[in-house]
């Protein structure tokens, strides 16, 4: 089995591939701290996919680093998903719950460390629901793998590059948080942030990127969003949010355009805001 060249696979391709030896299927389901239980892990125990297993995105971090979920070292993330039951000849799917909280973010984490065989799952578990497939509940055991990362430095933007970048302009910062929160109109849900954005960045929410059945928009809607927010595809981009992780939603649908050699900021808003930070603009862009 091969991957198609697409970031995404739908469910019934993943339907008519689940028995796969090589298949890997990883419920990357996040949802924010201040969310009230159940939790992702929780409503991964009461129902997942077939065979999948739990990829914590608070656990696949840095843990000597107070900003949520920051990267954690190669060593780090080839244990992490190695016990995932993940290798280097496997073939990885990534979902959640369909709201593209996760599993965005868990794909990139895959091809910062070199992994390039990963996809993620159309609308996640709503899409696979509503398709009508089987899904398993409680844990699933998964003999280890080992798993050689290859850390892709280019992938990655930290917020020193990220200052120099306000003088240069050599990169584009695309934010994906709703519009209110780009234009610090609202007080920012990670405690102790400023309200705004970073200078000369471009907002295109990462909702505007979804359908309303949790489908991702076609290519020529895509470039229309993007285009719209002023975003030269021809140019390089740095995707932002508010903690790296719906960040990743512009990074897969850039990707989907064949736009493939971008950088996401890490630290994202939870790092920028906070009151010692750079620079913050307010206000319509």
């Amino acid at each position: 089995m091969t991957f198609l060249h697409d970031p995404l696979v739908s469910p019934q391709w993943l339907a008519d591939h689940i028995a796969d030896p090589k298949l890997r299927v990883i419920d990357a389901s996040y949802k924010m701290p201040a969310a009230r239980p159940p939790t992702a892990h929780d409503d991964y125990l009461a129902r997942h996919l077939p065979g999948a297993a739990f990829y914590d995105v608070d656990a696949v971090a840095d843990p000597d680093n107070p900003l949520p979920h920051m990267v954690p070292q190669p060593e780090q993330f080839a244990r992490y998903v190695g016990a995932l039951g993940v290798g280097n000849d496997s073939l990885v799917v990534v979902y959640d719950a369909g709201n593209y909280l996760g599993a965005p973010r868990a794909w990139w984490t895959f091809k910062l460390y070199g992994f390039e065989n990963v996809r993620v799952l159309e609308g996640g578990l709503k899409a696979w629901l509503a398709a009508g497939h089987a899904v398993e509940n409680g844990e699933v055991a998964t003999p280890a793998q080992d798993f050689a990362p290859r850390f892709d430095a280019a992938r990655l933007r930290k917020i020193d590059q990220v200052i120099a970048n306000l003088d240069s302009e050599a990169e584009q910062v695309v934010d994906a948080r709703s519009r209110e929160r780009f234009e610090g109109a609202v007080a920012e849900p990670w405690p102790g942030r400023r309200p705004g954005r970073i200078p000369g960045s471009r907002n295109v929410p990462f909702t505007d990127l979804l359908n309303a059945d949790a489908t991702m928009k076609s290519p020529d809607e895509l470039r229309a969003v993007f285009a719209a927010a002023g975003v030269d595809l021809e140019k390089p981009i740095v995707s932002s949010c508010g903690s790296g992780v719906t960040a990743a939603v512009i990074t897969l649908a850039l990707k989907r355009l064949g736009v493939d050699r971008t950088a996401l900021y890490d630290g994202s808003w939870a790092e920028w805001g906070l009151p010692d930070g750079p620079p913050v603009a307010t206000g319509p862009a």
